[in-house]
């Protein structure tokens, strides 16, 4: 089986960024820099057929290339965790990109995804009750800004999971097309 996601990594620069707002709090279990990532659609375990399928069609997949930008912080609670994210705008070429992908996986006979698309850059993860911390990071980080990156790609990550956490390795890698990006 194969635990796969499209994504976009975003540069060097921007991910130093983000690195730089992380703190040391231990409540949290911060995100490295590979783990760094805009998820456009997260796949899931599929058969190695499956697998080769998606990369097939994915390929044939044409999109412009577009600017983005990380804008403020955020967090998600669930009842016993939470995600602390950064945000990510423009939201609609990410969207429309997010929008092709998803026809792309149902082309191929996965199940669509349910969920709302809300692009942004996982941070942290935490476990128990850290409603005051999370809210103090937010508070903290409010103001984080980058200048704009131009996205000339995505990528099919392929997950594998540890005691240590995910590992993310490329499987493969798409161009979007230049000289028609959008901001």
């Amino acid at each position: 089986m194969h635990r796969l996601f499209v994504a976009i990594r975003p540069p060097e620069a921007i991910r130093d960024l983000l690195l730089d707002a992380m703190d040391d709090n231990a409540d949290f279990r911060w995100q490295s820099d590979d783990q760094l990532h805009i998820t456009l659609r997260f796949v899931g375990e599929v058969e190695r057929p499956v697998a080769e399928d998606l990369a097939a069609e994915l390929s044939k997949l044409r999109s412009s290339a577009f600017e983005l930008r990380m804008v403020g912080v955020g967090r998600f609670d669930h009842r016993s965790s939470g995600v602390l994210w950064a945000g990510v705008e423009p939201r609609e070429p990410l969207a429309a990109l997010a929008a092709k992908i998803e026809r792309t996986t149902t082309i191929i006979g996965l199940p669509p995804e349910r969920r709302a698309y809300h692009p942004h850059i996982t941070l942290a993860r935490w476990s128990g009750r850290r409603s005051r911390e999370a809210m103090n990071f937010v508070a903290q980080s409010k103001m984080l800004r980058s200048p704009p990156f131009l996205v000339t790609e995505f990528l099919l990550f392929e997950s594998r999971l540890s005691r240590h956490g995910a590992h993310y390795e490329v499987a493969a890698r798409y161009s979007l097309l230049r000289g028609a990006a959008s901001g």
